[in-house]
C-alpha cells in the first residue's frame, strides 16, 4: 500500500493500456477500468501483475452511476489515488443530415465529456481534503479545429480542453493539479479505420512515455508529439477561407455501419 496508485479508464486497449503499462513499470499500483473485466484480467496476468498491484473495476464510462461507483470502490479497496487518468473515449464519424448520427453525437458526448467528469467526481473532494492529487484529461488535437465528418468528436474533445481548464482554475491553491493531454495521431483501434493521412503517427507506448513525464511534471497542457502541436497552432492561425480550401476533399472519419 506504500506504492502510489494510478486510476486509469479505458485501460483495456490503446492509450489507456499503454499508460497502465508505463505506471506498472514505474512501480505504481493500478486501478483499471474498462467494460470488460476479462480483458483487464488477461492483460494483468500477461504483465505478471497480481491483485496486490492491480484492482479491476468493470464499468461503462457512458454510465455515470457505474463509473462513479467504480471510483468509490477503488477508494474503499485500494485507497485514494495519486493520479486519475480519464483516457476512455470513442471516435465515430457523423453526418448531420443523417438522423441516426444525432444519436452518435449524444453517445460521444456521454463518453468523452460526461464520462470524463464522472471519472473525476469520486476523487475530487477527497483530493482537496488531502491537499494533493492529479487529474488527467485526455483530449486530442482534433479539439483545435473542426475536421469534416468529425464534428461530434471534434466538439467533444474541444469540450475536454475547456472543461479541464475550468477545473484547473477551480482547483488552484488546493494542491490538486489538472493536466490536459492533447495527443496527435496514435496507432490505436480508434485510428485504425481512418481514411486519411496521419502525420507524426505514434505508437501508444511512445505516447505513454511522454505522457508519463508530462503528468509527473504537472504540466497543465501538453500536445504529444510536440511537432503536431506546431502544426495544429499553424492551422488555428489560418484564415477560415484558406483552412476550408485546405480541408476540401479530405477523407472523412467512417460513420457507424
Amino acid at each position: 500500500m506504500s506504492a502510489p496508485l494510478a486510476f486509469i479508464t479505458g485501460a483495456s486497449s490503446g492509450i489507456g493500456q499503454a499508460l497502465a503499462a508505463r505506471y506498472a513499470r514505474a512501480g505504481w499500483r493500478l486501478a483499471l477500468v474498462a467494460r470488460r473485466a476479462d480483458a483487464l484480467q488477461a492483460w494483468a496476468a500477461a504483465q505478471g501483475l497480481g491483485p496486490d498491484r492491480v484492482g479491476i473495476y468493470p464499468a461503462d464510462v457512458a454510465d455515470t452511476d457505474a463509473i462513479v461507483d467504480a471510483g468509490r470502490r477503488c477508494i474503499a479497496n485500494q485507497g485514494l489515488p495519486d493520479v486519475v487518468v480519464a483516457s476512455a473515449g470513442i471516435s465515430i464519424g457523423m453526418d448531420t443530415a443523417e438522423r441516426a448520427d444525432l444519436d452518435v453525437m449524444r453517445e460521444l458526448l456521454a463518453v468523452n465529456n460526461v464520462g470524463l467528469a464522472a471519472t473525476f467526481h469520486p476523487f475530487l473532494a477527497a483530493m482537496r481534503a488531502r491537499g494533493s492529487g492529479t487529474l488527467v484529461g485526455v483530449a486530442s488535437v482534433a479539439a483545435i479545429r473542426g475536421l469534416p465528418g468529425h464534428g461530434a468528436y471534434c466538439a467533444s474533445k474541444a469540450g475536454v480542453v475547456a472543461y479541464c481548464e475550468s477545473l484547473r482554475v477551480e482547483c488552484r491553491g488546493s494542491g490538486v493539479r489538472v493536466v490536459t493531454l492533447v495527443p496527435g495521431y496514435v496507432a490505436t483501434p480508434l485510428t485504425a479505420g481512418n481514411r486519411y493521412s496521419m502525420p507524426f503517427l505514434m505508437a501508444p507506448e511512445a505516447f505513454a512515455e511522454r505522457a508519463f513525464d508530462a503528468i509527473a511534471a504537472g504540466r497543465s497542457y501538453r500536445v504529444i508529439p510536440w511537432p503536431m502541436g506546431v502544426v495544429a497552432k499553424a492551422l488555428r492561425l489560418l484564415p477560415n477561407a484558406w483552412y476550408d480550401r485546405l480541408l476540401a476533399g479530405r477523407g472523412r472519419k467512417p460513420r457507424r455501419g
